[in-house]
């Protein structure tokens, strides 16, 4: 039965979360219902990341196994077509068997943005988190190269997770301004629930002096929640790529 890859952009602003959930509209029930739309058949969709409430993508990864014999250009259309302007696929692409938008994964590129100027935003409110205090973005990178490596990132983990390891290889991580605008990115083997967010959370506190940068030794020691800042707003997450062998 061939397995088809898709990757989808979306504004998570009206949407729960990437998964399914009762008396809530999700990212993944607008992918099977537009599925279901094409081919009159029922068809679990995985994603490789399970993405929160108002969390936005620019390249989630999606896989699903069907017997039907379209090409990656027809499926791509016919998927648009059924999807909300809010949803789209960007491509499509016939996969080994062996193919598993999530479990195949290698790696996560996230961004977070933050709007740091003391006047709110008008546009993109639903897409950045607004400081209006000064944010000192150099001592929130010097704190960031603190979580690169294998960590037990239990500190960054929002409760109750139905994840065992806690465990994640932070491959790169940095902090970058232009003008008022910061862009926080972060590149992972995996991420853990509300990990980007509370990392985010916890810098953020760095960057208003309210932590030092060297602190988050003691915080990733702690491996408890407790120890680390606020988690973030979700409106300012992007999920921007996944990576596959």
């Amino acid at each position: 039965m061939p397995t088809i890859k898709l990757i989808l952009e979306y504004d998570g602003t009206a949407y729960a979360g990437w998964q399914r959930q009762p008396d809530q509209p999700t990212i993944q029930e607008a992918v099977e219902a537009a599925l279901f739309g094409v081919t009159r058949i029922n068809v679990p969709v995985i994603g490789a990341g399970r993405t929160d409430a108002g969390v936005h993508a620019l390249g989630q990864v999606a896989s699903f196994r069907i017997d039907r014999e379209m090409t990656p250009r027809e499926w791509t259309r016919a998927l648009n077509a059924h999807l909300p302007n809010s949803i789209v696929v960007r491509s499509a692409a016939h996969m080994p068997d062996t193919f598993h938008a999530r479990h195949s994964a290698t790696g996560k590129l996230y961004e977070y943005r933050v709007l740091n100027r003391p006047e709110r935003p008008a546009v993109a409110r639903d897409y950045c988190w607004h400081i209006h205090r000064p944010l000192d973005e150099a001592a929130m990178n010097h704190a960031g190269l603190a979580l690169i490596g294998s960590h037990d990132f239990s500190s960054f983990q929002t409760q109750p997770t139905d994840n065992d390891d806690p465990i994640c290889h932070l491959r790169r991580f940095a902090v970058r301004r232009e003008g008022d605008r910061l862009w926080i990115e972060a590149y992972a083997d995996r991420f853990l629930k509300q990990m980007i967010r509370s990392i985010v959370g916890t810098l953020v506190e760095v960057g208003l002096n309210k932590r030092s940068p060297d602190s988050i030794h003691a915080i990733l020691n702690a491996r408890d929640r407790s120890a680390a800042g606020k988690t973030a707003p979700p409106q300012g997450l992007f999920l921007v790529r996944v990576d596959y062998d």
